[in-house]
């Protein structure tokens, strides 16, 4: 009888399984002595790789490849990389234990093996990790090797990093270093946690955010840059060269093209090192306070597209089939929207913020702002293993929402929102908003990020900080709601991903002396004021027929629960089937989602059917059909006029000419249009969009048509 094959998930079991025999066997040799610790702590080097390539094999394992079904595959995947991530975490600190005092022979052989391993994480590394490679395997250079590894670590050294920010060790085994200091890195591994080693002989784990490489490096750089510009003239003098520094005897022209792929992208590295940020400028010269970063959220915002926008989330999410919707049903007693519990919906207020330092000289501050979303709160946990940019922004929930504070000279420090203003309040100003997310996140909570546009005088350079930032979990220790009433964050310095960091540098953390320093202390804290507020039952209904994730505000609920029937209507019942995925005729789909990212347009929107609701009588308020209608009429000839008007502006953040100029043509056009409508007496009519006096933009199909498989999540 032949024997049963085993699927590529249960063979990577009997791997771990068999590395953790072998970690635990070492793990007695050690605590027995028995045999020497140079061999203990090769037999642990050899574990860490057989361990992280079982992890790079789990990871890239799919249901497919499995020879039979198996249950639970999932789950139990992660059960296997949890484990290896165990593994590996207990030979880290075994390592530590084993390893020599300072740089040896053995040490620097092995990490060079180590490196090897890297490669496919870490392609700056490809040229070193390769010459390395072929350093330990040529039996000739054994001497070379061991002359090179004796000397001092130089700057020239691509194992040599800088410290970008001060780190201070929490756990045993980290390494505690200041910034500007210069570390020689021993091991790199998956998981950001770098085994360093600095000027004085210690060792410890630094995360690699915190470093930069050498300022030598580079200037190798170009000259391996000249080297291969010389190989493609036919010079063969640098080729030898080249053999003689990094192996004796090799062959390089072989690997022609991966060297020049290896240039290009160093270079495009060697261009973001060097490039000096706005912030480090200001830094330099005391305009900004301590404690403020890059802003965090923007560069979510900035660098993902529509990932994190309101326009992405408002769109229809499709099923794990592809071939249902996820969170858009029909009443079909009704025919609306049928309406969608999810796990957290909650309304809250900004009430203000108290104590924000305010920029120095030579920078002048365009907005002053709050970005909020949903987030799943356990960033300090997945610091600990992973970098915030690699899989920390996976953890943003929601869309991120944008409110505008209101600024008084007389009192820089502080912050409010919602100011009272005549006419309606706008979007970007309102801090009324509701949050809905169906995460089973324990730790689920709003992210306040307080931030600041500015341009420097000197230059006219813009930029965005973070004046910090404040987190409130939305449950208590027992998984309770919080109760609706007035809470005051703590607001944090640094990034969401640091800890301890004061904004200001007279904002101690220390514990004072006497109660009267403990209420002075207290007092000069900056803290933002969120207050938790209940919603009647006419806006609960409302917010349970949204997306089961959207942050917002209050005062747009009615127009997105327009939007949303509109969408049920144009993708459940007018299309013939549920598989047709035709082009639909439908403009206020095709061009709403725009609204959310410029709550200008959104407010003129919200002024033109307020003005529209005044006219109507109770039956038609009450007939969901007419007021469908009537939204639609309302919208061609007010944002849709708008969207492609040549007299509109681009929308751009924070940039006051811009917005003063949208605000005119935006006024004037709504005048124009309620004058017209009020003079005839129809709020359709066509003759407005050939009136000369108005120019448009050049037709575009896109503005007609709905695609729902571009658009669809």
């Amino acid at each position: 009888m032949p024997l049963k094959r085993r699927g590529p998930l249960q063979l990577a079991q009997r791997e771990v399984e068999e590395i953790k025999k072998q970690v635990d066997s070492l793990v007695k040799d050690v605590q027995s002595q028995a045999g020497s610790t140079e061999e203990a702590f090769r037999r642990c080097q050899e574990l860490q790789m057989s361990a992280e390539d079982t992890l790079r094999t789990l990871k890239k394992l799919t249901k497919a490849d499995e020879l039979a079904p198996v249950g639970n595959y999932d789950q139990r995947k992660q059960e296997e990389e949890r484990r290896v991530q165990n593994i590996l975490e207990r030979l880290n600190t075994l390592s530590m234990e084993l390893s020599p005092p300072g740089p040896s022979t053995e040490a620097g052989n092995v990490s060079k093996a180590q490196s090897e391993d890297s490669v496919e994480e870490d392609d700056d590394d490809d040229d070193e990790d390769d010459s390395d490679e072929e350093d330990v395997e040529n039996d000739s250079s054994d001497d070379e090797d061991e002359r090179r590894d004796v000397k001092p670590p130089s700057q020239s050294d691509p194992r040599i990093y800088v410290v970008l920010s001060d780190f201070k060790g929490e756990q045993e085994g980290d390494l505690s270093v200041r910034k500007g200091e210069v570390l020689r890195i021993i091991r790199k591994t998956a998981d950001g946690w770098w085994l360093a080693q600095d000027t004085k002989g210690n060792r410890g784990v630094v995360p690699k955010t915190y470093l930069k490489i050498g300022a030598s490096v580079d200037d190798e750089d170009d000259e391996d840059k000249d080297d291969s510009k010389e190989d493609d003239d036919g010079d063969d003098e640098n080729e030898e060269l080249e053999e003689e520094e990094d192996q004796d005897g090799e062959e390089l022209t072989d690997d022609r093209d991966k060297q020049r792929a290896t240039h290009f992208h160093w270079s495009t590295v060697k261009k973001a090192l060097t490039e000096i940020d706005a912030t480090d400028v200001l830094s330099a010269m005391g305009a900004i306070p301590s404690g403020f970063r890059p802003s965090t959220l923007n560069k979510l915002l900035v660098e993902e597209g529509v990932t994190y926008r309101g326009s992405h989330y408002i769109q229809p999410q499709l099923s794990q089939s592809q071939l249902s919707f996820k969170d858009l049903f029909l009443d079909p007693d009704t025919g609306k929207v049928r309406a969608r519990q999810v796990n957290t919906s909650v309304c809250f207020t900004l009430w203000g913020c108290r104590m924000i330092p305010t920029p120095g000289v030579g920078v002048q501050v365009l907005s002053r702002h709050i970005r909020l979303c949903a987030f799943d709160g356990t960033q300090y946990f997945l610091y600990r293993y992973h970098t915030f940019w690699g899989k920390n922004k996976r953890k943003v929930l929601s869309n991120i929402h944008v409110v505008r504070a209101a600024y008084n000279a007389k009192s820089p420090k502080t912050w409010s929102f919602s100011p009272r203003v005549t006419g309606i309040l706008p979007t970007l100003l309102d801090g009324e908003c509701f949050l809905r997310c169906d995460s089973t996140s324990p730790n689920l909570g709003i992210l306040f990020e307080l931030g600041v546009t500015f341009i420097r005088n000197s230059t006219g350079e813009r930029g965005d900080l973070s004046c910090g930032w404040a987190f409130l979990k939305l449950t208590d220790d027992a998984g309770n709601p919080l109760p609706n009433r007035t809470y005051e964050l703590p607001v944090n310095g640094g990034t969401p991903y640091e800890k301890d960091v004061a904004v200001e540098a007279s904002a101690t953390r220390g514990p004072p002396s006497g109660v009267f320093q403990q209420m002075l202390q207290a007092r000069r804290q900056p803290k933002l004021i969120v207050k938790l507020k209940s919603a009647n039952s006419r806006m609960q209904t409302q917010l349970s027929l949204l997306p089961d994730n959207l942050l917002h505000c209050l005062n747009c609920i009615h127009l997105l629960v327009l939007h949303r029937q509109l969408l049920a209507d144009a993708l459940l019942m007018d299309r013939p089937t549920m598989q047709n995925a035709d082009l639909m005729c439908s403009p206020v789909l095709s061009t709403f989602p725009k609204l959310l990212d410029q709550p200008d347009l959104l407010d003129a929107l919200r002024s033109a059917w307020l003005d529209a609701e005044t006219n109507m009588n109770r039956a038609q308020k009450r007939d969901l059909s007419y007021r469908k209608l009537e939204f639609v009429k309302v919208y061609m000839l007010s944002v849709y006029f708008l969207l492609h008007s040549p007299s509109l502006s681009c929308h751009r953040w924070a940039d006051p000419p811009s917005e003063a100029q949208r605000a005119r043509v935006i006024y004037a056009t709504l005048e124009t249009l309620k004058n017209h409508r009020n003079n005839t007496g129809q709020s359709g009519a066509p003759e407005v969009f050939v009136d000369g006096a108005h120019a448009h933009l050049a037709f575009d199909v896109t503005e007609l048509t709905f695609d729902l498989l571009r658009l669809a999540r």
